[in-house]
């Protein structure tokens, strides 16, 4: 515990981008970025000028250069330039029949075509900054119940898989990373990310935590996960808050801060290795309880209308535990042999 308290007096984890004033990242769409769609527009805008020179300097002879002199390329580029973008100087202008008739029929379209170009581009880059205004004020109006992972490491992927895997929609829930390209990488998963220093109270408060049903603390060190999870609790009376840590000794401070559960990483870990050198497979086993979706998988879940009444071996899953109001029996235990409608049991059942 010493190992965290020392460090309590000074800053958290280092971050490695400080991005302090940055926002809410929402998930990417299937379209087209705005930086490729104007990188297109730009490169049919030049198709056009180049398409308006060349045909200029087909023609070049039924052009008048005030200079006197004939007219080159450059000058067939310049008066494209200048006729496309409405300038018109004037220096350079078409006499004969057949000039004047490309202007009319083919070189006003043209010139039509590449303000449309411009003119979409502009208003695409507009529109495209008013959704995503309008999509961040929505999902700020309507986020509720929703879970707050703090850190996308390992750590926090493994968290987000495991709910994504048991039935939490993308939509309910948000990452928190000090890193804009991990929260880059969580809004291409589809999740709503917020680049932040998780400890600072702005950072959470625009994760919408104080709404927040549930949160996971999984920072990459243990001070951190301590000031996190003070900060969390305070914003935060009534959530759920579930904390990794690595260290043994600093479980207790994680309780002591508002974790509602703390899980060791490094000893559950140690636990695992031991039981399969003694056990493999009974090490195979808990590693497959503990990978959802292969296998079998250790869910929670209410209890049935049918089940109500019965014991726990009557279920139709395998019953480890039951839970009851904020206490958590094991099934073999007297004051679980009956169940009640109001309780929830974990259960064994087969990987989806």
């Amino acid at each position: 515990m010493s190992s965290v308290r020392s460090r309590l007096r000074g800053a958290a984890a280092p971050i490695t981008e400080p991005w302090a004033d940055a926002g809410i990242v929402l998930p990417a769409r299937r379209a087209a970025p705005a930086l490729r769609q104007v990188g297109s527009r730009l490169l049919l805008a030049l198709a056009v000028l180049v398409a308006t020179t060349l045909i200029v300097y087909l023609d070049r002879d039924g052009y008048h250069d005030n200079a006197g002199d004939g007219l080159s390329f450059l000058d067939a580029a310049y008066y494209a330039t200048v006729t496309l973008s409405t300038t018109g100087y004037g220096d350079i202008t078409p006499y004969s029949d057949g000039a004047r008739l490309t202007n009319i029929f083919v070189i006003t379209p043209l010139r039509v075509l590449f303000l449309i170009i411009l003119v979409g581009t502009t208003l695409e880059v507009l529109t495209e900054r008013t959704r995503q205004q309008w999509r961040l004020n929505r999902w700020r109006s309507t986020v509720r119940e929703h879970t707050v992972v703090i850190g996308y490491g390992t750590k926090g992927r493994s968290a987000v898989d495991t709910l994504l895997g048991q039935g939490v929609p993308k939509e309910a829930i948000v990452v928190v990373d000090p890193q804009r390209k991990v929260i880059e990488q969580a809004s291409r998963h589809g999740l709503v990310g917020v680049v932040g220093d998780a400890t600072r109270t702005d950072t959470l408060l625009r994760a919408a935590l104080p709404t927040a049903a549930r949160v996971v603390v999984a920072p990459e060190r243990d001070d951190t996960a301590v000031l996190v999870t003070l900060t969390a609790r305070q914003l935060n009376k009534a959530a759920t808050v579930v904390a990794a840590v690595r260290e043994d000794e600093n479980a207790p401070l994680l309780r002591q801060s508002g974790a509602d559960v703390v899980v060791t990483s490094s000893s559950s870990a140690g636990r695992l290795l031991g039981l399969s050198m003694v056990s493999p497979h009974a090490g195979a086993v808990m590693e497959d309880l503990l990978t959802y979706g292969t296998g079998l998988d250790l869910v929670e879940r209410p209890v049935t209308k049918a089940e109500a009444g019965h014991g726990p071996r009557d279920c139709q899953d395998l019953v480890v535990a039951v839970v009851r109001g904020r206490r958590v029996l094991n099934y073999t235990e007297p004051e679980a042999a009956v169940l009640r409608l109001t309780d929830r049991v974990i259960v064994i059942t087969p990987g989806r």
